[in-house]
């Protein structure tokens, strides 16, 4: 019986012994987790911080984009500005001058008509001035047939207060009511536009 309970005795101490072994091998364990926990808490913050720099260099290249786009449109805009500016100023030279090429073909009928004078002082002939001056006549209507000016056909036309200033009604045998029976001003148009209407008498 002493036998068997030394025996006893022995296994527990062997297994008490095993226990305490295996607590030492459990405390290493812990020690070794918290010792990498930090290391992981590292390397996170370590990521945010590339992420971050990341992060500002996108935010410094959108800066520079905006800067450029900035400094774009202000260069746009000031061309635009000097554009209509020129734009203006050719504009308004246009306008000043539009009539010098008109007035550059009518100078040689002035000179014409200067000449019909003076041959008209000297001689006494008024077949001869009565000639020049149809002359001129003609070199004017050539000049603005050029510039495609024509006259408004009007007597014997229907009134049409678009091409027509009635001045007068008159009672006529010869025309119906609303037809134009005289023209006391010629009327003139440029291309599909009326420059000055005719003025007429129109029958009753």
């Amino acid at each position: 019986m002493e036998e068997k309970n030394q025996s006893v005795e022995n296994q527990d101490e062997m297994e008490e012994g095993l226990e305490q072994k295996e607590q030492p091998q459990e405390q290493d364990d812990s020690m070794k987790a918290q010792q990498e926990a930090p290391d992981n808490k590292g390397e996170e913050e370590s990521s945010l911080s590339e992420r971050e720099q990341e992060l500002l260099q996108q935010i410094d290249e959108l800066k520079k984009q905006v800067e450029e786009n900035y400094n774009r449109f202000l260069r746009a805009q000031a061309d635009f500005d000097n554009y209509r500016r020129r734009t203006m100023k050719e504009k308004e030279e246009m306008a000043k001058y539009a009539s010098m090429n008109v007035i550059e073909s009518l100078l040689p009928v002035v000179d014409n008509f200067e000449r019909a004078i003076e041959a008209g002082k000297e001689k006494s002939d008024n077949d001869a001035l009565m000639e020049g001056v149809e002359m001129v006549f003609r070199q004017f209507m050539q000049i603005l047939e050029k510039e495609d000016v024509k006259p408004i056909e009007a007597t014997g036309k229907k009134f049409d207060p678009n091409y027509h200033q009635a001045v007068m009604q008159v009672d006529s045998d010869e025309h119906e009511s609303g037809v134009v029976v005289e023209e006391l001003q010629k009327g003139y148009m440029m291309k599909d536009r009326v420059i000055r209407p005719s003025m007429v008498k129109v029958s009753s």
